[in-house]
């Protein structure tokens, strides 16, 4: 068992030593839609790439989501075979949001370095596919919102 600042120093090492390894500049929360964000999430033995829907407006974040539907086929033929689509993910905070994912299917422990670097490698490999994706269909997307 770790301690409370063991792990946190962990969680902070496990971070600096993923920039580290592959250093540039990700889409994350640059995607010119507010609350429509990159992520990536590694937590206790869970790791995983996300594409967030979480604005206050109901509205907006089912328009964005239903948008996002429809390139589903494309999303998964030609981008991320393994992407689940959730129109109903609960965050640990209590907020639900809709989530469009990728989970690391290896072995992972954030606790473990001996786990880190395939996990590093997969979250390089689907943020990658991830922001293609975007790239090539950010008009479309934002057509849900800005027409």
């Amino acid at each position: 068992m770790f301690s409370k600042e063991e792990s946190a120093q962990l969680r902070k090492e496990f971070w600096t030593s993923f920039g580290k390894s592959f250093p540039r500049k990700w889409l994350l929360y640059n995607t010119k839609i507010k609350d429509f964000n990159f992520k990536f999430v590694a937590e206790n033995k869970i790791a995983m790439v996300c594409l967030d829907i979480e604005s206050p407006d109901a509205t907006k974040n089912e328009l964005l989501f239903e948008q996002l539907l429809e390139l589903k086929n494309i999303l998964i033929e030609d981008y991320l075979p393994d992407v689940i689509f959730d129109e109903i993910y609960l965050l640990n905070n209590g907020k639900i949001i809709h989530r469009i994912y990728v989970n690391f299917n290896g072995e992972f422990n954030i606790h473990n370095k001996n786990t880190w670097q395939n996990t590093f490698v997969f979250f390089k490999e689907a943020m990658h596919q991830f922001e293609e994706f975007y790239e090539d269909f950010d008009d479309f997307i934002k057509q849900a919102i800005y027409n």
